[in-house]
């Protein structure tokens, strides 16, 4: 009987503790208290806590800041100001699992991961929540999600934010079909762009984008789009559309790679010189005007996004020999706009070159 009424001491004892523990999260010490006076209290009588967050995507590119709107408000109104905590997480559009972006309690906040630094709240009003990101990059996309904390109350809505860009169809030197997944996301970093998504390349695909070869996309399935059914492409038979493999074993299977390249913190141009340059010629070339030999990403970002046009063919960094073209004309390939492309040269060959520097 004495050893049970020990055991039963020790676990009140514990019991008492964790009740008198306050909880934490992401570093911030949460107290809820009733005591009835509109701060802290847990039991809202009536009144309703709403979260809201536009329902259509905000579209931004790749270096600017954003703002994701995100406002809250009581139903009905309250005559004094509650003490709410707000958190912000993010969802990746290319999977994973959701992760903080931003906790704040009043003026205390704390950001997270690749995000240390690059957000903070709005707050242009009291019960405004905006979440401002800075230097927007490739891989920020995603659903973001604004979650009010009041007492006991919880409550979020969400906000997707998605870039504006192009994509394009990608296949090394070596050829068609020559990439599996993780080479794939490699080729698509070096020439200054990522893996698309699929919501990428259907917007592509909207807009005209037809490639009859099957490419990586970022969550690791094998598609290519088709405006215009021909035999080859899934036959005549059927309608345009997006062509899917599905998913495809991620080391030993081998596509092309569709890439998304946004916008361009500095210039894409054909350099003016005196004479044409093999590949070697055409990088120190670049690097003696104060710039670089520009990549493909970053021509098709010129091409789409400023209206780069230029009837020139000119080394890209990859070595492959590219020309964009906005207003089609005779002399200057076909009939739609886009970016020509020769292939991948002989080095030892003479042409012109595009580089990428400084606006």
């Amino acid at each position: 009987m004495l050893r049970i009424l020990a055991l039963l001491a020790v676990l009140l004892q514990l019991l008492c503790c964790c009740l008198a523990a306050p909880s934490f999260s992401n570093g911030f010490f949460y107290h809820d208290i009733t005591n009835g006076n509109g701060n802290g209290e847990i039991y809202f009588n009536g009144v309703r806590l709403h979260v809201e967050t536009p329902e259509m995507p905000i579209y931004a590119v790749r270096g600017s800041n954003v703002t994701l709107p995100c406002h809250y408000r009581y139903e009905p109104e309250l005559s004094a100001p509650r003490r709410t905590r707000v958190k912000w997480s993010w969802l990746p559009a290319i999977g994973g699992h959701e992760t903080d972006v931003l906790v704040a309690v009043g003026v205390r906040h704390r950001s997270f991961g690749d995000f240390k630094g690059r957000v903070r709240l709005l707050q242009n009003s009291p019960r405004d929540l905006s979440l401002v990101i800075s230097d927007l990059q490739l891989n920020d996309t995603g659903r973001y999600r604004c979650e009010v904390i009041d007492g006991l109350e919880d409550e979020s809505a969400s906000v997707d934010l998605e870039l504006r860009g192009v994509v394009f169809p990608y296949q090394p030197p070596r050829g068609r079909y020559h990439l599996n997944f993780h080479a794939a996301q490699r080729a698509c970093e070096e020439q200054d762009s990522a893996l698309a998504t699929f919501e990428q390349l259907f917007l592509a695909w909207e807009e005209g984008l037809d490639w009859c070869n099957a490419g990586w996309l970022a969550d690791g399935t094998v598609q290519y789009p088709i405006t215009l059914p021909r035999k080859p492409c899934g036959g005549l038979g059927m309608a345009p559309g997006v062509r899917s493999y599905g998913s495809r074993h991620r080391h030993l299977h081998l596509f092309d790679a569709f890439c998304f390249s946004s916008s361009l913190r500095g210039r894409v141009y054909f350099l003016q010189h005196p004479q044409r340059l093999n590949f070697t010629e055409a990088v120190q070339a670049c690097s003696h005007d104060g710039a670089q030999i520009a990549r493909v990403g970053q021509l098709y970002a010129a091409w789409r996004l400023t209206g780069l046009d230029r009837c020139d063919a000119g080394w890209l960094a990859d070595g492959s020999l590219r020309y964009p073209i906005t207003s089609p004309r005779p002399n200057c390939g076909p009939k739609e706009p886009g970016v020509r492309s020769f292939g991948f040269p002989a080095q030892q060959q003479k042409h012109g070159v595009y580089c990428y520097g400084p606006r």
